[in-house]
């Protein structure tokens, strides 16, 4: 068993908003890994008083307890009652209908001797490699599918498209939202390795089209995760005009977990 786990700020001013972890049981049987890129508000009130990096933190550490210690739960049903814990430690103090209250995308990856098990809700990714080198991406493409001029605004956007149907989800406040996600399961057999990562660090392939999945992970497979986040930055540096940026932030939170089943 390989793991390897990056993840760095965006600016190192703020705190990052990524969560990840990978937990392998003390029983030697099967681990997981969760990956969450916790959403940046948009200025103003969100309606909580606690930040979006604890939000973050508290879902990933509920998820990765449940994912491990509560094996007979599906991964959407881990999900939902992580996000029903996380709600309840600060349901009392903040507004949690707020469209905007702390919320993060998610990756949940759990495995054991037979199978691999998988999440994934909104614009994170997941890579599974065969032991033939064959990459298959899972991916939830629903905010990829919305028209990008209903994006540019966040009231609207909110009012619209987020957490609704017709639109994307994201692990907030309902729990509901966990069967939503895009879920599956595979044979052991045929992973070799997988990778999960925040679009901080997928913008390498969806943003600056430096190659495609398969090139990705072979980048992080043959020069470490570190040095994909690396090359993103180089190219988010680079692109002066925002030819590739466009209106998206200069540098973003990079996250990426590899591991080698």
């Amino acid at each position: 068993m390989h793991t390897e786990l990056v993840s760095e700020p965006g600016d190192p001013a703020r705190p990052n908003e990524d969560f990840a972890a990978v937990a392998l049981p003390a029983s030697g049987q099967g681990g997981s890994l969760v990956v969450l890129d916790g959403v940046t508000p948009p200025p103003g009130d969100y309606g909580c008083r606690h930040s979006v990096a604890w939000f973050s933190s508290r879902l990933g550490g509920a998820l990765t307890e449940l994912s491990v210690s509560e094996r007979h739960l599906t991964l959407s049903e881990a999900l939902a009652q992580a996000i029903s814990r996380t709600a309840a430690s600060h349901a009392q103090t903040c507004d949690l209908s707020h469209p905007r209250t702390p919320q993060a995308t998610v990756v949940l990856a759990r495995w054991c001797a037979e199978s691999v098990e998988y999440l994934v809700l909104s614009d994170s990714t997941l890579l599974l490699a065969a032991p033939d080198g064959t990459v298959t991406t899972i991916l939830d493409d629903r905010l990829s599918r919305v028209p990008r001029a209903t994006l540019t605004s966040a009231t609207l956007t909110d009012a619209t498209l987020r957490n609704q149907e017709g639109g994307f989800f994201t692990a907030a406040a309902d729990p509901s939202v966990a069967s939503r996600a895009v879920t599956g399961t595979v044979p052991r057999s045929s992973v070799h390795a997988l990778a999960a990562l925040t679009d901080g660090a997928t913008r390498w392939v969806e943003k600056f089209h430096e190659g495609d999945w398969a090139d990705l992970l072979a980048v992080v497979r043959k020069e470490g995760a570190r040095a994909l986040i690396r090359r993103v930055r180089t190219l988010e540096t680079s692109d002066t005009d925002r030819t590739h940026l466009g209106r998206s932030k200069r540098h973003d939170d990079a996250t990426v977990v590899y591991a080698e089943l």
